[in-house]
This record gives C-alpha cells, structure tokens and sequence, in this order.
C-alpha cells in the first residue's frame, strides 16, 4: 500500500548543516530569499523535499534541505543520501579519463577491443560512448518504470536486450542520450582497471575528495529519503523503486547535496585529477558534419545569459536532480528533489542563481574586480618568510615556485626587511582570462614590482606573482 506524503503547506520543515565562520558568505538578506523559493517551489509543486549546496568563490557556503524525506524519516536532512542518477555519468567518464592516463586504454579504441557482441563495436570508440554519438538505442527512454525494470538485470542482460539491436545512425553522426552507451563505457573501466566501478570511483575521487557515495540500489530502502511520483494532478505518492541492477554506470550513485559540492570544487579548482581531464571532459563533441549540441563527456557545456556553465541532469524513479557549475565565477548549485513529477530543479537552479551569483555585466561594460592588496601582501610577506600557501595557487604558479624559486624570494625579501609601503598601481585588466594587478612595493630603501594575474573574483587563485625591481 502506498503512502501518501502530508500536504507540504503544513508540513514543510528547513533544516541546515552549518559550515565553518570563514566560509558564510551567504547575508542574511540572501538567505532570507533563498528560503522562500525552495519553500515556494516545493509548495506549487507538492515536490516533498530538495536538498541544496551552494558554492561561492571554490567554497561550500550553505547546505540546507527543506521538507519531508520520507514517511519513517521525516523532515529532510543536508546529510541524507539522494539519488543523483544521471549526474553519475561524469564519473563514470572521468574513469576513463583517468584510465588513459595510466596507459590502460585510448578513449580512440573501438568498444570491441573491450567488450564482445556489441553492434558496431568495430566502429564506435569509447569517446562516442561518453558523448551519447555511438548510435547505440537508449535502453530508458521513458519517464516512467518499464515493466523490464521490475526484474533484476545484471549490465550483460542490458547489453543482450539493446546493445545488440542495429545501431540507429552511423557512429559520430548525429546525438542521442544513450544509457546504454553508458552501460558499455562502465564494463570497460572494470575490465581496463581490473575492479568494480565503484571500487575504482572510490579509490581515485571518492575517497581522496571526502565523498561518501552509496549505490543506487542501495538506497532503495527506508534509512534513505523516499522516491515520489504523481499520475496527473493526483495525489503524490511513493514510487515503486526499480529492481536492482538498472542503472550500473549510467547512474549508480546516491550522495548528499554537499559531496556532490565537493566535486563541483574539484572541478572550479581543477585540483586531485589533471587539468587536462577536466578540460577534456568538457569539450563539446563534434559531430561528422561539424556541428554540436554542447556535450562533452558526461556533461554539457555551453554559455546562457552571458555565463558559462558546465551542466547535467538526473532522473531515476521518483528523483529528480540538477547540478550546474558557474567555472568563470568559481560558483555552483547542487539541487536534489525526491519528486520525479515537476520542473522544481529548473526553477530552483534559475532562482538560486539569480541569488547567488553577480550581475552578468551589459555588452561593452567593464566588470569592476574586487581590490585584492589585502591577501597579495599577505602572499609577500609569506614568501619572505618562506611560506606560501600552494592552494591559492593554479598548476602553472605552483610550478613556477620550485624549491630554488622559493629560496631566492626568501633570501632576497626578508633581507629587506618589512615593506614601507604596499600600493596598488592602475586599474585591473583582464588578459589570458586572468586577472591583472600591480603593486609597488617599498622595502630597504628599494622599490620593487609586483605583477600579478589571477583567476577572476574575490577568491580566484593566483596565475603569477612575482617580484622584480622597479
């Protein structure tokens, strides 16, 4: 017998994971509003719960769920585990990635080289498997449990049942979101890794980013926040979970809002794995006739309003999810609903963002960048004591500080003792995507230059900072 979720007008509850004073960026003003669309949003929709994280400047600034998780939980907890289905997909990608990395295989090998019995595994590539180009035939198109998915699949069944149909188009020529492209990719990383998906996820991000996933088919109980579906305008009701084994690869995690916030981190930050994956990963596919719809390798990229993001989405049976990275503004929105029925991931994700994030400025403006002379002297006077703290920096002026580097400044500043004086010079200007600023420095009787360029925004880390003579 199904349950019925309480009416949301007199049951919503808001409940917050706190996070450290220094990360609270968020005024109470901000806060004020942000409450009042999620209460709104899950009013109009009868969706039972979301859970959010928001980033700020490459830092989790608010985590806070609002509603009712499930019949035997009650109200919604930041800490809960909710079903991000789809947004696995870029993990499972990443796999690879990082696959080729250690030389164990070429996103360029055909599937065939690695799993038998798939159409057109001579032609398709594991690249086109990522980027939903392969050809192969969705196996869940629908919004809705089929009547195959109330019966447990092993990843092979799914294979024998659609990857072995003709293919739908040519491989490379034309776009179609594909479960079972993803379904394939997961059977190459564990036969190229020699372990389980999960394992292999949990041993090279997981684990070293502090995210603790559960799989899917895990949370298909009652310790986990409840699926809802709604036929029409009806009443909401609990969905019945598929049975286990549907979603493999194509979306096998459940996590909390706030470990999904750490990946979205990860990736502003492009720290734990290579720069070069992240941008890989995020490179539109092109198709044979030149053109693209944005997607990557399990994510989309693209620009809207004036902002550049980098997006997905996931479905599966009674949950709906939105995870939206703001690169160029070191912001993202993590937004997860146990409601399968409504659009409250879009309209929370738009009305977060209209919150959170500056003012795209009109066509021909100048962006006015906040004053940075605080921290660049403070970046100084650690360099004159041999301090520097590399977080701050990107992979280019980590680099630039070798043990030699970082000897000489040492050497050379603190024999002059501490600055005179430290004075911004001209405006910031933008160049390379970077942001720059001059400072003369007066020390010793000398006067040095300092030329710095950094990512854009209050936080952004530091592309250079070095000292020269004036």
């Amino acid at each position: 017998m199904m349950k019925l979720v309480p009416p949301l007008m007199i049951a919503l509850v808001l409940s917050a994971l706190s996070v450290p004073a220094s990360a609270q960026p968020i005024t109470p003003a901000e806060q004020k509003r942000i409450d009042a669309l999620v209460t709104k949003t899950l009013a109009d929709t009868q969706v039972p719960s979301a859970s959010i994280a928001l980033v700020r400047d490459g830092r989790l600034v608010l985590a806070k769920s609002y509603g009712i998780a499930s019949p035997t939980l009650g109200p919604a907890r930041p800490d809960l585990a909710y079903q991000i289905a789809s947004n696995s997909k870029q993990f499972t990608a990443m796999a690879l990635l990082l696959l080729e990395n250690e030389g164990k295989l070429s996103l360029d090998d055909k599937v065939s080289k690695w799993v038998a019995g798939v159409s057109g595994g001579d032609r398709i590539t594991l690249r086109q498997l990522l980027s939903h180009t392969s050809g192969l035939q969705d196996y869940w198109p629908q919004d809705y449990l089929i009547d195959a998915m109330k019966r447990p699949v092993a990843p092979r069944g799914i294979l024998d049942g659609w990857a072995r149909k003709p293919l739908d188009y040519a491989p490379g020529t034309r776009w179609q979101y594909s479960n079972t492209g993803y379904v394939v990719a997961g059977l190459v990383v564990e036969k190229a890794a020699g372990e389980t998906l999960m394992a292999y996820l949990k041993r090279r991000i997981f684990t070293p980013l502090g995210i603790r996933p559960v799989h899917i088919d895990d949370s298909n109980t009652p310790a986990f926040p409840a699926g809802y579906t709604r036929f029409a305008l009806g009443p909401v009701r609990v969905a019945a979970p598929p049975a286990r084994g549907w979603l493999y690869a194509a979306g096998e995690l459940s996590m909390s809002a706030s470990d999904l916030a750490k990946w979205n981190i990860a990736r502003i930050d492009r720290s734990l794995l290579p720069a070069e994956d992240w941008a890989a990963q995020e490179v539109p596919a092109m198709l044979t006739d030149g053109t693209t719809n944005g997607y990557g390798l399990g994510v989309s990229s693209g620009t809207a309003g004036g902002r550049r993001f980098i997006n997905h989405g996931g479905a599966s049976v009674g949950f709906l999810s939105q995870n939206t990275v703001y690169p160029d503004d070191r912001a993202a929105i993590v937004v997860l609903t146990n409601g399968e029925y409504s659009a409250a991931t879009d309209t929370l994700t738009a009305g977060l963002a209209a919150i959170i994030l500056p003012p795209v400025p009109a066509p021909g403006t100048v962006r006015i960048e906040p004053d940075r002379s605080v921290e660049a002297r403070s970046v100084y006077d650690g360099l004159a004591q041999g301090r520097l703290d590399r977080t701050r920096l990107t992979a280019n002026a980590n680099g630039y500080f070798s043990a030699l580097a970082l000897a000489d400044y040492r050497s050379s500043l603190a024999a002059l003792g501490p600055p005179a004086s430290f004075v911004a010079v001209g405006t910031p200007r933008l160049r390379g995507g970077f942001v720059n600023r001059n400072y003369r420095i007066v020390a010793g009787g000398k006067t040095l230059r300092l030329i710095t360029y950094a990512e854009p925004g209050a936080r952004g880390r530091w592309e250079q900072f070095i000292v020269m003579p004036q």
